[in-house]
């Protein structure tokens, strides 16, 4: 049944479950994608910096501050955000899925909340490549702190990047279940609570199955990312 893509029929909304399916993963990407990319592009940026000012204020504020949002539970961020952002201030809306704007505060709080764990990681990987002999024979010759800073150490640190941006890939996923939840989003995560809720077993086995086949196409993925950044690793 698999293999014909057959999930069976929802016992609760009493049409096919490949339908459900269809109808869940466009909200689940435009939620999770965004996330994705800017907690990347920013706990990248972020650890460049504190690898370069190393024991000086900024590098000392940016991981006080990463340890602190790692110290902060989902739940918090989620709700605190819907009550302050949401509800008090009425910056953004709290429930539903009528447009883009709905997405915003989700994708917020979804990229603040992980930033620290991000940003630990990315320092330490940069750390690593800072104090390398190639890193200190291009200040020999003169680079340029942004030469150095994204002509070398970058390029030499992205396997252990694309280790963790792929790799979250299937939490993320995961993740999105309680944004989804608290945020009405009609997608994949809001699809398998309401499955659970409702002892929907055949809709609950394809969300499982889903997530699977996502965390082993994501393992592949990294390999071949692997290849395609180090020219010393090779795909056979």
């Amino acid at each position: 049944n698999l293999l014909r893509l057959d999930f069976g029929v929802s016992s609760s909304a009493n049409e096919p479950v490949l339908d459900i399916l269809r109808r869940g993963i466009g909200p689940t990407l435009a939620l999770t994608l965004p996330i994705l990319v800017l907690e990347t592009l920013i706990g990248v940026s972020l650890a460049l910096w504190c690898a370069f000012y190393r024991g000086r204020w900024l590098d000392r504020f940016l991981v006080v501050s990463s340890v602190a949002l790692m110290s902060v539970n989902y739940l918090v961020w989620i709700v605190g955000g819907q009550y302050v952002l949401a509800y008090r201030l009425g910056w953004f809306p709290v429930w539903g899925f009528a447009s883009w704007s709905y997405l915003l505060l989700p994708v917020l709080i979804g990229t603040f909340s992980g930033l620290g764990s991000s940003v630990r990681f990315y320092r330490t990987v940069m750390l690593d490549e800072m104090y390398k002999d190639y890193v200190r024979a291009a200040f020999a010759k003169g680079v340029s702190r942004s030469g150095v800073l994204f002509r070398h150490v970058l390029p030499n640190a992205m396997i252990p990047v694309i280790t963790n941006v792929v790799l979250s890939i299937p939490f993320l996923y995961t993740g999105s279940l309680l944004l989804e939840s608290f945020f009405g989003i009609p997608g994949l995560g809001y699809l398998g609570v309401n499955a659970i809720n409702d002892s929907d077993v055949d809709v609950v086995r394809a969300v499982v199955v889903l997530g699977s086949l996502l965390y082993l196409g994501a393992n592949l993925l990294a390999d071949l990312c692997y290849a395609w950044v180090d020219p010393r690793v090779r795909v056979e």
